[in-house]
């Protein structure tokens, strides 16, 4: 009787971490998304931070870097969060066009 009894609980340590996975709940794999999204916007701000902003130890070359990729992750990131980076000049002139032509 108690050999029946180990070998289930050893059946339940050598779990596949798919198995684990399949087992966990919808609303728990929508909390890890929602961080590991928010770490990809922590990671890439930071990344973009890091180009504007002189360290003494670091030295930059004169281009400073290429960040456009990194810059794309970022906006992609905050989109799935809902917001949205917009240059307010672009904003200003669409505001405008729109006025003009309900008028």
């Amino acid at each position: 009787m108690e050999q029946g009894n180990q070998d289930e609980t050893d059946k339940l340590k050598k779990k596949s971490f798919l198995s684990k996975v399949k087992e966990n709940t919808e609303d728990e794999l929508q909390i890890l998304g929602t961080f590991v999204r928010l770490g990809v916007v922590v990671w890439s701000g930071f990344i973009i931070t890091l180009n504007y902003v002189d360290l003494p130890m670091i030295k930059k070359g004169q281009s400073g870097g290429d960040i456009t990729f990194v810059a794309s992750v970022f906006t992609g990131a905050l989109a799935t969060f809902g917001l949205t980076t917009s240059n307010s000049k672009s904003n200003n002139k669409s505001d405008n066009q729109t006025k003009k032509k309900d008028e």
